[in-house]
């Protein structure tokens, strides 16, 4: 079997992946601190990781895999945010929604974005002070490196700080390849003369009355304050995974200082010469060719991408099947090293991919092929993300699947196993995207067409579960008279309630249909059949259950 290939930004080099336990494969990834919603470049490394994991409980099994991504939601940013956003409130209080809202937020894109959610989810406010359960935490992991003495206690100009001591650790600087003369105050306070050497930085820092605190104490002395950003990882991470683990992956511009600061704290404190085996960073992401900035105009949330993907269906005019994995298709056609410049352009193209996939796969389905939903992903997609995780060539070969269906069938049962393993389809979502979007009379073709493109809208944004974006789309169908009536399994139907003005274009021709086939006039009938369709109006043909009559009932198909 070939072996996982993975570049360790450690070595700098690609190296075979060999896990400490092969029965206990473990991978820690930084995740959000939660003081805003998340951007598309945070979006980047949860994509990335997410293939990962897929990929490391493909090769040893769920049950042998633990990923592990944390929520920060203690840190200075949040603290201003609360302040900002709710002035009114006692501070707890306050950081306690912006939190709330914003992972709860971060939550929901992820899954739409089609991720899964890691074996463990940890919060940094629950591992500040000693456990209950004993799992490490933070002040007594200060108090360790204190005891080793790594730490030393100062007066800061903003109150007492435990600071790391980075002299007494003579590999600091390995993974960001800097040397200690040259390094840069890792903390988030300026670096002060209370500090031995600039580069020391901050485990722990005294609170002032308008900021969250709690009472650790370090030989001897309680000082009421939080945590400094780094430490909060090595904590959680060995609550999890223990003192060494596998791999520990995150962006690129974690390198230094978070990263290195984070090797510093967990080996000096354990006593290891290692934190993690393996250190992957994904490249960074600009936006229509600039780096993405609020100044700019161009720094976009991740909801924001999901919902402006949704109003793409409409002008469009076509179904999208996903609007998550849309935006998941466009980051993985970069190789996750590389830089990747995010557009609109790009999201388009990968929504109409997605589609014309999942109509191989549909289409194979109804024509009676049998799809093993548990079969073996195709090697060659398998082969690609051995070496690196080269998302862009797993790519190629489901463009290849998909073109191979057309003459080989066993081809659209690779393409659906290599979505399956890239999380970018749900088999089950599948008949979904066959049923879209119905109307049914009396409409006119003019109303029809305006709201038919915010059913489909509707019916994105129901297989993203965005509830409230259902809610805002919704009157502006019901203000001109139609009602919306969304079935349990996913389908969006548009219907005239009362009155209607504008009825009658659609019904007559349906109407002049029926008599043309009555007189056996199959050119008339065949000729209104092919007006109605240029116009996206499908005509599905019955008989009455009690007159045997033929009936005509229509739709609109996109």
């Amino acid at each position: 079997m070939t072996e996982l290939k993975l570049y360790n930004t450690l070595t700098r080099k690609k190296e075979v992946f060999q896990p400490d336990d092969d029965k206990n494969v473990r991978m820690y990834v930084c995740g959000p601190t939660v003081y805003d919603f998340a951007h598309i470049g945070n979006a980047r490394p949860v994509i990335v990781f997410d293939v990962l994991y897929r990929l490391l409980c493909h090769i040893y099994g769920e049950d042998h895999v633990t990923y592990v991504r944390n929520i920060t939601d203690v840190d200075d940013k949040i603290n201003a945010r609360a302040l900002r956003d709710y002035p009114d409130l006692p501070l707890n209080e306050a950081i306690r929604n912006v939190t709330e809202k914003t992972a709860n937020q971060f939550h929901a894109d992820v899954k739409a974005l089609g991720c899964l959610e890691p074996n463990h989810e940890p919060r940094a406010t629950e591992f500040v002070l000693p456990r209950a359960d004993g799992k490490p935490d933070m002040v007594s992991l200060i108090q360790t490196l204190l005891d080793k003495d790594h730490a030393y206690i100062a007066n800061g100009s903003q109150g007492r700080e435990v600071l790391f001591r980075v002299a007494s650790m003579e590999a600091y600087g390995t993974l960001s390849n800097r040397k200690l003369e040259d390094q840069q105050a890792g903390a988030r306070v300026a670096a002060e003369a209370h500090k031995e050497n600039p580069g020391d930085f901050v485990l722990w820092k005294e609170s002032n009355e308008n900021e969250p605190g709690w009472d650790g104490t370090f030989n001897g002395e309680t000082i009421h304050g939080r945590p400094g950003w780094h430490i909060e990882c090595s904590a959680m991470s060995a609550a999890y995974l223990g003192e060494t683990f596998d791999i520990h992956g995150g962006g690129l511009d974690l390198i230094f200082p978070h990263h290195e600061n984070e090797i510093a704290q967990s080996c000096c404190a354990h006593g290891t010469d290692k934190m993690a085996s393996v250190w992957m960073h994904n490249g960074y992401l600009q936006v229509e060719g600039k780096k993405m900035s609020k100044s700019d105009g161009n720094f976009v949330t991740i909801k924001e991408v999901l919902r402006g993907n949704i109003e793409q269906v409409g002008r469009n005019k076509s179904l999208a099947p996903r609007a998550g994995h849309a935006a998941k298709l466009v980051m993985l056609g970069t190789h996750y090293r590389t830089p990747i410049d995010w557009t609109e352009a790009k999201l388009e193209s990968a929504t109409r991919k997605l589609e014309s996939w999942a109509l191989v796969i549909s289409n194979a389905k109804l024509s009676g092929m049998k799809f093993d939903l548990h079969a073996e992903p195709p090697k060659e997609l398998v082969g690609a993300l051995f070496d690196d995780l080269n998302t862009p060539k797993a790519i190629s070969c489901l463009d290849k699947f998909a073109s191979d269906s057309k003459s080989d069938s066993i081809a659209s049962q690779f393409l659906l196993s290599g979505l399956q393993l890239l999380g970018l389809m749900n088999f089950d979502l599948l008949s979904a995207y066959k049923r879209g979007v119905s109307s049914s009379g009396p409409v006119s073709s003019k109303t029809l067409f305006e709201k038919i493109e915010l059913g489909e809208a509707i019916k994105v944004a129901l297989l993203n579960d965005d509830t409230e974006l259902i809610e805002a789309l919704t009157p502006r169908i019901t203000s001109d008279g139609l009602s919306v009536d969304i079935s349990r399994q996913g389908s969006v139907n548009l219907s005239a309630v009362g009155d209607n003005e504008e009825v009658g274009d659609i019904d007559a021709l349906v109407s002049k249909r029926l008599q043309a086939l009555k007189d056996k006039n199959f050119s008339e009938a065949d000729r209104i059949r092919d007006e109605l369709a240029s116009q996206g109006i499908q005509l599905k043909d019955s008989k009455d259950s009690e007159t045997g009559e033929r009936v005509t009932t229509w739709e609109v198909k996109r």
